[in-house]
């Protein structure tokens, strides 16, 4: 698969996840976010939390769930890139880290089903600011 694709997948799926939280009454506030520390996929809201998402989209009965994927090493930088988040943009919500399976056929490009993981993982160690 080349990098072109990889990203077309990688869009697609963020873009299916955009579509499902503002299904599920979730204000979406920023796409792509990025700092130095790294980039998050979709930040946004609901009446209670602000909502760091990471997305990660996977083919139709793929042997790794995409959870997998969001390791303790990504888990720090999307820690580290949502706190530099909220210095910049005040809110009185309570952050939470959420993780959204894609599952696509990449023969069709269609949604096969989206699992959304909300408080995936918890901030935790010297970045324990929130």
């Amino acid at each position: 698969m080349n990098d072109n694709y990889k990203k077309y997948i990688g869009n697609f799926g963020e873009n299916e996840a955009v579509k499902f939280l503002k299904k599920n009454k979730y204000k979406v506030v920023a796409t792509n976010y990025s700092c130095k520390h790294g980039e998050i996929d979709i930040i946004c809201e609901n009446k209670e939390f602000i909502v760091f998402v990471e997305v990660k989209t996977r083919k139709k009965d793929a042997l790794i769930s995409g959870v997998y994927a969001v390791d303790k090493r990504k888990q720090a930088h999307i820690i580290k890139t949502a706190h530099t988040y909220l210095r910049e943009n005040c809110s009185d919500k309570q952050p939470r880290f959420d993780i959204i399976e894609v599952e696509i056929d990449y023969a069709t490009n269609t949604v096969v089903e989206i699992n959304h993981i909300a408080d995936a993982y918890i901030q935790g160690g010297s970045y324990a600011a929130f």
